[in-house]
């Protein structure tokens, strides 16, 4: 018989249908059976009861060493369901930590599928093994990278320096399987730690072909960003690349994504040769020379022709408050580009190193953000845990405090240490060109033998006045834009959010309050934003009131409230069922197999099959199969 694991309501008492006794009890009259189950340790341990379990084991003399019919632990059934209280009395009575099912999994196999810390913390200081294999390869971080657990594969490999790498019998690891299932956080997590990204298993699979596959879009994004050209043409034992399954698989917009990150890394410049260097300066000499083009053509064209009109001697002062604030604004713009924005120091030790005498990155997996959950802080390519607010720009490489943008324009990222001298770079420029270009338009309009009507005065000012004419046009052309964005970035240092977060509100839950609505946690009112960022030159990262934005942690009730209980099925095909997924060359169409009755696929997470790999040990290959398998679900 296969045994199944259900979420159930603890409040209820499990229900039990004839026949279904643990212990390998045979058919027999249903209220014995009944009475039968309720009164085993193993359902005992599953539901906490340590009094039940004191009666049975001292009073009655019933054994926790011993599995149950289908070759479970006690010790099992208590990890499972993060029984912790029945857990250390059964080691205390005798449990074997490290003892293994029909399948070779331990209880520390079985307290990763719900990613429970407690008990699994217990069974590893009574000294479960953290590398314990089940008969398929999968260790403790295997089954943790398989439902997502990322708290608990986080605990494990901070703490007990569990290898977050370690290939399957089939050469997949765990970062294969969280990108299969989709587990971002698990991802991200992984690829913190120094998981192979490019590790191709027995199928030549990356992680990014198993993604592909299942069309997994924010797990191809993770990857992706993290990686380099060389990940995306990568070919499997059949061809294939990662966009090309995708494609042969429908999953059209991870396919054009895909396609799209190849194109953007072929037109990235390198930044060695010739136009590499070239394309890393951006456009600040450009719009440099812009500026100083316009300055030069204003002095010359523009100003002299106003000694011709008479004008009073402030239109003079006037006309060259132009050219000082378009000076000061250069300032501002040279301090801009050439200045830190807020660049975060990178983690530039060696983990190879850090391998042989403590956990990866150990320093960094102990920071308080990664102990709250807050895994989007993760940054794989710094190998750092970024303070909130902070974000990795892809053109810079490096990650910056207070991300705004990366501005081409002045050849740097915006960020905190850097907003003040870009927006008075923004409000210098704006004013310089309000000033300038009225007093170009004056210059213009008051020439005395300028025609009447308007189409001929275009033309009579056009050859009259070639210099004043380009320098309004130019003006008026560069004017609406640079306003709109000092108009933005006004409104942003008003609000005290940045550009990257009001275009990603979505992504951060910082940015979200009661009901998921958009809330600004460092918004602390027009005047005191204000006053900060023009005073102190940036913002403070301080919440304001009450962090009402997420609940507080379940109590232990809670926490185990959906219990996983033990049934076992009547159906007649009593043999485990061996789910392959056989992507055939021709297209890698996938197809599901049995090897024996026939039975459906379980649902995740409900009647998943305990016996193989916790519901993932699937996939083997027979001998007789020459397709490639693909991972389960």
């Amino acid at each position: 018989m296969s045994s199944e694991i259900e979420e159930v309501d603890e409040s209820k008492p499990p229900q039990v249908q004839p026949g279904d006794i643990s212990g390998g009890v045979g058919a027999g009259g249903g209220t014995t059976e009944e009475e039968a189950l309720k009164n085993d340790v193993y359902t005992a341990a599953a539901y906490g009861d340590l009094e039940k379990l004191q009666r049975l084991v001292e009073g009655e003399g019933q054994s926790v060493v011993e599995p149950d019919g289908l070759g479970y632990q006690a010790l099992q059934w208590a990890a499972l369901n993060n029984r912790t209280a029945a857990a250390q009395y059964i080691i205390e009575h005798g449990g074997n930590v490290n003892a293994v099912d029909h399948t070779g999994q331990t209880a520390l196999h079985w307290s990763a599928v719900r990613g429970h810390i407690q008990v699994a913390e217990l069974l590893l200081k009574e000294g479960a093994k953290i590398d314990a294999a089940d008969l398929y390869g999968y260790q403790t971080t295997h089954v943790a990278a398989q439902y997502g657990q990322t708290a608990y594969l986080y605990h494990v490999v901070a703490k007990w320096n569990a290898d977050p790498d370690v290939p399957d019998n089939d050469g997949r690891s765990p970062l294969h399987w969280a990108a299969y299932k989709g587990f971002g956080d698990c991802i991200r997590l992984l690829l913190f730690l120094d998981a192979h990204r490019t590790r191709q298993d027995k199928e030549g699979c990356t992680p990014l072909h198993w993604a592909a596959i299942r069309g997994n879009l924010e797990a191809c994004t993770v990857l992706v960003q993290a990686g380099k050209k060389e990940d995306l043409i990568i070919q499997d034992n059949t061809g294939f690349t990662p966009a090309q399954l995708a494609s042969d698989k429908s999953h059209r917009q991870v396919a054009f994504f895909l396609d799209n990150a190849r194109r953007v890394y072929e037109r990235r410049c390198d930044g060695v040769t010739p136009i590499g260097k070239i394309g890393k300066l951006g456009l600040a000499p450009l719009l440099w020379t812009i500026i100083l083009g316009m300055l030069f053509t204003y002095m010359h064209s523009v100003i002299p022709g106003l000694y011709t009109l008479n004008l009073a001697a402030f239109f003079g002062l006037y006309a060259w408050s132009g050219v000082f604030s378009a000076s000061a604004g250069l300032v501002m713009f040279y301090k801009c580009s050439r200045k830190d924005p807020g660049f975060i120091k990178m983690n530039t030790r060696d983990s190879q190193n850090i391998r042989d005498d403590e956990p990866l990155l150990k320093t960094e997996l102990e920071n308080p953000a990664l102990l709250a959950g807050n895994w989007s802080q993760l940054c794989i390519t710094c190998k750092i845990v970024r303070p909130v607010r902070s974000k990795h720009c892809s053109t810079c490489d490096r990650c910056v405090e207070q991300f705004d943008h990366h501005c081409p324009w002045v050849s740097n990222c915006i960020g905190k240490k850097n907003k003040w001298e870009f927006f008075m770079f923004l409000i210098l420029e704006v004013s310089a060109m309000i000033i300038t270009g009225t007093v170009a338009l004056i210059r213009i309009v008051k020439d005395p033998a300028a025609p009447g009507s308007f189409g001929t005065w275009l033309s009579y000012s056009a050859s009259n006045h070639p210099g004043a004419f380009s320098f309004l046009i130019m003006d008026l052309f560069l004017f609406f834009g640079i306003a709109v964005l000092t108009m933005v970035q006004a409104s942003q240092i008003a609000r005290n959010i940045t550009t990257n977060e009001m275009a990603n509100q979505m992504r951060y839950s910082y940015l979200r309050g009661a009901g998921g609505k958009f809330w600004n946690p460092y918004d602390h009112g027009i005047r005191r934003n204000c006053s900060d960022f023009f005073i102190k030159g940036y913002h403070e990262d301080i919440e304001r009131g009450p962090d009402h934005r997420t609940a507080g942690p379940a109590s232990d009730e809670e926490s185990t409230a959906g219990m996983i209980q033990m049934t076992h099925t009547t159906n007649g095909d009593d043999q485990a069922q061996l789910h392959q997924h056989h992507c055939h060359t021709n297209g890698h169409g996938c197809k599901d197999h049995s090897q024996s009755g026939g039975k459906g696929k379980p649902e995740a997470g409900h009647g998943a099959p305990l016996g193989l790999g916790l519901g993932l040990g699937l996939g083997r290959n027979g001998a007789r199969h020459h397709a490639r398998s693909a991972l389960p679900v």
